[in-house]
């Protein structure tokens, strides 16, 4: 297969290599070198070794389809679909899950095929016991909107682009051969960890209409249980002959349509190799009326280049949102494969005629002009995935935000936690979309009815007895003897506690506010002066005994901590945070504590749970409790060591290899952070609405800020070895503190960092250079 002069997808065998991107941010003078494409800085490979869990495939900017290749779909790092050790390829499917630690999805698995049709997919070890096949790794490559791949058993080149709501193939079949295409509609993702035999799916129905369309539905009972799926397909040349299959068995010639629970069709072509064959897929969760409506109007045709050239257009202009000068080839591979990643999720969840399927399992319409989504990771994503969109893609992240609201009051469980295509998943801890929003009225995002929204959590927060809630109440922490994770329970409830005083504020609801805000100092009934840690309590009072602050519970029966253990959890608070250093005894033992969490040995207990990975000490970068930590020592004065440490993450943590994050990928959170600490930002409280200096790591940025504005970010002499802040300017003026506003930001101007080899020891040491930690209200 011929590659096309105008796409450069990478290998995932070899990543560029160069002296620079100097040409990067802008064309040069007459006779320089031209600009590259920023998506050819795109390594879709990047997260799918390791526990990165990310997939290569073929997407658009938050689009609704996910057409990428299918490995495995039984087991913890297959979350996605596809791993990279893998030898195997099982077909196609048009939705997965970017980094999770939980799976689901993989719908509508399509698998071309030569020779009889084989109903089953084999073990990936074991190819030739089923209807998958090896593949030839050199002729894999991915770029945005693209992937590619031959398929060595079966000697087929298959390709993959998509819309927003269509997945679009183009299969080469050998010349002269006849083959078929297989349509699993059982297929999807297993519980691997109850050994399941298969994705547990409920209504299915497949239907054929004429020679060259197939349509389907199915609800499927998996992480997200109850979900509804519904598709059209449509093949360029009609087939020759179909046949339906029900439990693996064939239905009678001529049958149509098959409903039941495990379903498949079969799509025949004497002439397979006569021509490439061009599949086109659309998608809703409304109806088979949607799905067909979307295909049709999103790809009217069958020109399989065009399609992808739009997609390539669609991920160029969203990462021209933010444009980088004087980074090495490597280190833009990272940044723009990490913005690439950051802009996958949340998924658009609406169909053409703005139709979407509510969390009560109702069909609603969106407002004229906005779009629904779904996915969305909060627990992770709050933290740098929602301030970076709400600073390089504003428009994008006032749908994004407003969404939580209708969501919130048509779930049977209230504020989202974790929802997926509907259904909330109740995935993690807190309801963190008040955070979301809570940060969405800090920055001004427009069109939000506040007062609507603060009904939709009011009953959460003062009526709500669920998830140890009632404990919270009553106690002020949550007992580990009688709620699972209650130690982190505690603080992340007094976060949300936190974000909540602020929406009730911004709804009038000034006594709910003031009471939330005091409410959202529990995290101090966690803390162990004794020992300086957050430490697990019983409902007694007492403190867990014995207490060792690397273990993740004290018992078998569950844990303590949620993803995480004292160690990381002592930091996990996020607001009030001069109060919080207060506990310690003030600003230096804060900060000889924070030492410690970096210097810790990095042993852990036996049956610590894999996401707590990246290990520095016992700060974990590989799992987001962690996230904001480095940026800490601003708040106590020893600003430059927030920049060393930020620096060595930067370098440390992120790679341009498969297996080059150091654990999940989380739906953009972990890349999120990398995109926005490279430019020298970094959200501690997004609800707070300021951003603390990190250690930019290029000499210049510009971002899009809406609008027509644009943010330029300067750091002068940076280098390897030059991390250190000397001072800053902000448009022209002096700047300083250690920390900047959203508000100045979103005007637009011009950062400019002056950096240095050694630290600028006075460089946001005096209190009033130091962070805000205070409510936006009195």
């Amino acid at each position: 297969m011929s590659k096309r002069t105008d796409v450069l997808p990478i290998d995932r065998r070899r990543l560029l290599v160069g002296a620079g991107l100097a040409g990067l941010a802008a064309a040069g003078p007459a006779g320089a070198k031209p600009r590259r494409s920023l998506c050819d800085h795109v390594d879709p490979f990047i997260g799918t070794g390791g526990h990165g869990h990310t997939y290569p495939g073929a997407t658009t900017p938050f689009g609704m389809v996910q057409l990428s290749p299918d490995t495995s779909n039984n087991g913890w790092d297959s979350c996605s679909g596809y791993h990279q050790q893998d030898g195997s390829i099982m077909g196609f499917s048009h939705t997965h899950l970017s980094g999770t630690g939980c799976a689901d999805l993989l719908d509508v698995l399509v698998t071309p095929a030569t020779g009889p049709v084989l109903l089953t997919p084999g073990e990936p070890g074991h190819p030739d016991d089923g209807y998958r096949s090896r593949y030839d790794r050199a002729t894999e490559t991915a770029s945005p909107g693209y992937y590619r791949v031959r398929l060595t058993d079966t000697r087929i080149d298959a390709e993959l682009t998509a819309t927003d709501r269509v997945g679009v193939h183009r299969y080469s079949f050998p010349k002269g051969e006849a083959g078929h295409l297989l349509i699993d509609l059982q297929h999807g993702q297993k519980d691997w960890w109850e050994k399941a035999p298969a994705t547990r799916v409920k209504n299915a129905v497949l239907r054929l209409v004429g020679d060259d369309t197939l349509v389907g539905s199915r609800q499927v009972f998996q992480w997200a249980p109850g979900r509804v799926i519904h598709f059209a397909l449509q093949v360029s040349r009609p087939f020759t002959t179909a046949q339906l299959y029900g439990d693996d068995q064939p239905l009678a010639a001529g049958a149509r349509e098959a409903r039941g629970e495990h379903l498949k069709c079969a799509l025949h072509y004497d002439d397979a190799g006569a021509a490439p064959l061009v599949v086109k897929v659309g998608l809703s969760a409304v109806d088979i009326d949607g799905a067909l409506a979307n295909l049709r109007a999103e790809v009217p045709g069958w020109d399989f280049d065009a399609v992808h050239g739009q997609a390539r257009a669609a991920w160029e202009k969203a990462l021209s949102s933010i444009r980088i000068d004087g980074a090495s080839d490597t280190d833009a591979t990272i940044f723009y494969t990490g913005l690439y990643h950051s802009f996958l999720a949340p998924t658009l969840f609406s169909d053409v005629d703005g139709r979407y399927r509510g969390m009560d399992q109702q069909v609603h319409t969106v407002a004229e002009g906005r779009r629904n989504y779904s996915t969305y990771s909060l627990w992770d994503t709050y933290r740098a995935l929602h301030p970076l969109l709400t600073l390089a893609q504003p428009e994008r992240a006032a749908d994004v935000v407003a969404g939580l609201v209708p969501m919130a009051e048509q779930s049977p469980r209230g504020p989202s936690v974790w929802p997926l295509q509907g259904i909330e998943t109740g995935t993690m801890n807190g309801w963190h979309s008040a955070v979301v929003l809570a940060e969405a009225h800090a920055k001004g995002v427009a069109g939000i009815d506040w007062v609507r929204t603060w009904k939709a959590f009011r009953k959460r927060a003062f009526d709500d007895d669920v998830l140890g809630l009632d404990w919270y109440k009553r106690l002020g922490f949550i007992p580990v003897d009688q709620v699972e994770e209650g130690a982190s329970r505690t603080l992340e409830y007094a976060y949300d506690d936190w974000a909540m005083a602020h929406l009730a504020w911004a709804a009038g609801a000034k006594d709910d506010a003031r009471a939330l805000l005091e409410r959202s100092r529990n995290y101090r009934h966690q803390f162990d002066a004794s020992t300086t840690f957050m430490r697990p309590r019983n409902a007694d009072g007492s403190w867990v005994t014995p207490f060792e602050p690397r273990a993740i519970s004290h018992m078998d029966k569950w844990r303590d901590f949620t993803e995480a253990n004292a160690w990381q959890a002592t930091f996990l608070t996020q607001h009030d945070l001069y109060g919080y250093m207060a506990l310690f005894g003030g600003d230096k033992p804060f900060e000889a504590k924070l030492d410690g969490l970096f210097t810790a040995s990095s042993e852990m207990p036996p049956g610590s749970p894999p996401d707590i990975a990246g290990l520095v000490g016992q700060y974990a970068h590989g799992n987001e409790p962690c996230h904001h930590v480095a940026y800490l020592y601003a708040y106590c004065g020893a600003h430059h060591k927030t920049q060393a440490q930020v620096r060595m993450l930067l370098k440390g943590q992120y790679q341009a290899k498969p297996d080059g994050l150091s654990g999940n990928e989380d739906c953009g959170q972990m890349s999120a952070w990398y995109v926005i600490s490279a430019l020298g930002l970094y959200a501690v409280d997004p609800v707070g609405g300021a951003y603390v200096f990190g250690s930019p790591l290029f000499p210049k940025a510009r971002v899009a800020v809406g609008g027509g504005r644009e943010l330029v970010i300067e750091a002068r002499g940076v280098g390897p070895d030059r991390f250190y802040i000397q001072s800053v300017t902000w448009n022209g003026k002096p700047h300083d503190q250690s920390w900047i506003a959203h508000a100045e930001l979103a005007k637009g101007g011009r950062l400019v960092f002056q950096m240095g080899d050694k630290p600028n020891l006075a460089f946001g040491t005096a209190r009033q250079a130091r962070p805000p930690s205070a409510p936006l209200f009195a």
